[in-house]
């Protein structure tokens, strides 16, 4: 797997041994109410699929957070999707922004993508406007798309982004 470079951010591979680091940042309030409940398998759903990358977002070394690419294999509809949490003591400082363009030009120029997407919570104001500084943009609202820690059902955006709007 690839390690991948922005100007402050560094991307390595994940492992097994990095999962309690990620999952401590996903339980962090913050960052869970996005999550959910499920963050430890999901993590570790993550690292054992063949279709999807999973990087430790690294910062002086430092695990600030995790970004992970999935790959859609079927020709017909072949495209990718990025998922990224940050730790909270990291956002408003760019951070978020660079990972997302550093593994969407990945996608783009290595893997050889055409579009990507990415489904944030309608109510993610913060995490919308760092993808829209990168090129992605609204397609649609996806309604009840995810189960909240409350039980109830919330609306998620799904965004795109094609070749050439990367910004």
């Amino acid at each position: 797997m690839t390690v991948l470079r922005g100007e402050r951010v560094v991307l390595r591979p994940a492992s097994e041994a990095d999962v309690a680091a990620i999952v401590a940042i996903l339980r962090a309030p913050e960052v869970a109410r996005w999550w959910g409940e499920r963050a430890e398998d999901d993590v570790r759903e993550s690292l054992e699929d063949p279709d999807t990358t999973v990087w430790v977002v690294c910062e002086r070394e430092r695990a600030i957070g995790m970004v992970q690419a999935w790959e859609e294999p079927d020709p017909m509809y072949r495209h990718a999707g990025i998922d990224i949490s940050l730790d909270p003591e990291r956002h408003g400082r760019g951070l978020g922004t660079e990972t997302v363009r550093t593994v969407a030009r990945w996608l783009f120029e290595e893997r050889g993508h055409h579009r990507i997407t990415i489904d944030p919570a309608v109510d993610n104001a913060v995490a919308i406007r760092c993808y829209e500084r990168v090129g992605f943009r609204a397609v649609g609202v996806m309604r009840q798309y995810e189960r909240g820690a409350d039980g109830t059902w919330h609306d998620g955006l799904l965004m795109e982004m094609l070749t050439g709007e990367l910004r």
